[in-house]
């Protein structure tokens, strides 16, 4: 008897608080939304942030109580979009392309190095040494953060430079953040003009420091007639949602580091 009621005491007790939970589980229970739900499986689940939002979850629950725009999500693309539109009875708007680009061709038949750096082998690190081993101090540094940032296997380093796959780009914004120096954006649209470079230092210096380099002549600000091509602190920019993929600022382009990236036509090949 010593032994059974304390095993009945503890049955009971566990009875008990079992019920208890049940209850509390059914009083204090979240209603779901099953928009919510039905919206989060066409999403891919890849939680980047690039629509705005808090990962995929947050991105559902705003597109179900109408907060946010559909169309958001650059790793699940246009077909993502018209999943998206079907569960909320809505049609299909303009989706945007998207993808990183490198604002750099500083590849070695370009420029050259500094020094022989033999430190950790990142580009965080040896940015932090006079911005980098190389003569062009805004350059990429080659050594691929945004390599292993990169979830979809979209970049390489070429020639000592990064280059991004643009078909298996979602623009997930990984390699934007892992890149030291900022060279990689997102860029907006089916064809868009893009600057290949990041140099600020004025004409001479930075041809000296970069065959390929931007020299802030102004031509491609001149050209451009729907106000996308600015100049600042000597380089040439250019706004991807005001562009309209023309071309005439890269065919004045007499540095040729304005390059057309059609998106369209990579994604879709």
């Amino acid at each position: 008897m010593n032994i059974i009621i304390p095993i009945i005491i503890v049955a009971a007790i566990g009875l008990i608080a079992g019920v208890g939970l049940s209850i509390a589980s059914i009083v204090m229970a979240v209603p779901v939304d099953e928009k919510v739900t039905e919206i989060r499986g066409c999403l891919p689940g890849a939680n980047c942030g690039a629509c705005g939002y808090s990962g995929c979850d947050g991105y559902a629950a705003a597109l179900a109580s109408g907060e946010a725009a559909n169309g958001l999500c650059s790793p699940g693309g246009a077909k993502c979009a018209a999943d998206v539109a079907a569960v909320l009875g809505e049609e299909v708007g303009e989706f945007k392309r998207r993808a990183a680009v490198v604002h750099c061709d500083g590849t070695c038949d370009k420029t050259e190095k500094l020094y022989d750096y033999r430190g950790i082998q990142t580009c965080a690190g040896v940015s932090l040494m006079f911005g980098g081993d190389g003569k062009c101090s805004y350059g990429c540094i080659g050594l691929g953060d945004c390599v292993k940032a990169c979830q979809y296997g979209a970049i390489s380093i070429c020639n000592g430079v990064a280059v991004i796959n643009t078909k298996r780009c979602a623009a997930c914004s990984e390699c934007v953040a892992a890149c030291p120096k900022g060279l990689i954006r997102i860029v907006y649209g089916d064809k868009v003009a893009d600057v290949s470079c990041s140099n600020k230092d004025k004409g001479a210096a930075a041809k000296k420091a970069c065959k390929n380099a931007c020299i802030g002549c102004m031509r491609c600000v001149k050209a451009c007639e729907s106000g996308a091509v600015t100049v600042s602190n000597n380089l040439a920019t250019v706004d991807s949602e005001k562009c309209t993929g023309c071309g005439k600022c890269f065919e004045v382009c007499p540095s040729k580091c304005i390059r057309m990236i059609d998106l369209k036509a990579l994604q879709e090949a």
